[in-house]
């Protein structure tokens, strides 16, 4: 890991710039219209550009003795994350089967994925049951994905890049094979573990909870209708979309054998300024699986672990485009990962 350095720590204030897709997205959807597009272009149209033009430090700063600041930033995310919710909700009440529903339910998809999941992982590391673990769940529900918190802790995190791992990227596989395997794949990965455990049937927390997620949408159809339904859906398939594209690029090709030990060459992250603060340092991610314990903004970089060609931003349309993808990716797998027959 990097060495601490004579410099300060970056300023708090920086991970502000996170805040503001959600405004962006709250504000567009009260106002209807061509405005609802404005997340989708901010984050998925400028958002590469910025990871450009922000660049990246030269040298890592030390984390600041307090994380006060950072933990309530926590919570004003989850505290927007169904603001932005309800704003979405009130557009598809009004406009219906209006495109300006389902490009109002994308934009909020993007904000979920970042201010609902990425809180909901955070928080989802803290103690079962306590009052920062109700709101992860909370989250979790808003985007119709309960069952990470298990899988994500349990499995990914002691089996990351093998083939026991359902949320790891093979070499060669491309986002859209990943994503049709990994989401049925998590799930019943997550409630096997519960399985293990003697809890079966609605005895499984993962059962009763996709049942609570179904009663949830067949609220909103009953009291609301079907294209406020539709819009909530919606933005949670996005959301969850977005997730495991942010899954499939941090462990693309680093390939570990069950019982190897983990090292950061086992994680891809990415040092651009504008993903760390927009997205909460998860493109340090390597740091976060050798010191899982560790808030994320007491994580630093590693000299040596693999490195992504951009900041998360850059790196999504890249992915969609699978031969595009490994043109660019796979010079930078370490070589010892690079299958013997390629």
């Amino acid at each position: 890991m990097v060495e601490e350095t004579d410099l300060k720590p970056e300023s708090w204030l920086w991970h502000l710039l996170g805040l503001v897709n959600p405004l962006i997205v709250i504000s567009s959807n009260l106002v209807g219209g061509f405005w609802v597009a404005s997340g989708v272009i901010y984050m998925l149209g400028l958002g590469p550009f910025m990871d450009v033009l922000m660049g990246r430090a030269d040298k890592p700063r030390p984390p600041r003795k307090s994380g006060l600041p950072f933990e309530n930033l926590l919570f004003v995310h989850a505290f927007v994350q169904f603001v932005a919710l309800l704003t979405l909700l009130y557009r598809a009440s009004i406009d219906g089967s209006a495109w300006t529903t389902w490009v109002a339910a994308l934009s909020t998809g993007i904000s979920s994925g970042a201010s609902g999941i990425i809180v909901a992982h955070e928080l989802g590391h803290t103690k079962p049951r306590s009052f920062s673990w109700w709101v992860a769940r909370f989250n979790l529900l808003s985007v119709m994905y309960l069952h990470f918190t298990t899988e994500h802790n349990v499995t990914h995190h002691k089996h990351v890049s093998t083939t026991a791992d359902p949320a790891s990227a093979r070499y060669g596989e491309s986002l859209w094979w990943f994503v049709a395997r990994t989401v049925p794949g998590q799930f019943f990965d997550a409630a096997n573990v519960h399985n293990r455990k003697g809890r079966k049937g609605l005895k499984n927390p993962v059962y009763r909870n996709f049942l609570l997620q179904i009663v949830l949408v067949v609220i909103l159809y009953t009291v609301f209708g079907p294209w406020v339904a539709g819009a909530f859906l919606m933005q949670a398939g996005f959301a969850i979309f977005l997730l495991e594209y942010i899954n499939y690029i941090r462990h693309y090709g680093l390939v570990r054998q069950v019982r190897e030990r983990q090292t950061e060459l086992h994680s891809w992250q990415s040092e651009e300024r504008w993903s760390r603060w927009t997205l909460l340092e998860l493109t340090r991610h390597p740091a976060h699986h050798l010191k899982a314990s560790e808030p994320f903004w007491r994580l630093q970089p590693y000299e040596n672990a693999p490195t992504l060609p951009s900041g998360y931003y850059g790196c999504f349309w890249i992915a969609l485009i699978p031969p595009l993808w490994r043109r660019l990716i796979h010079p930078r797998i370490p070589e010892q990962f690079i299958p013997e027959n390629v």
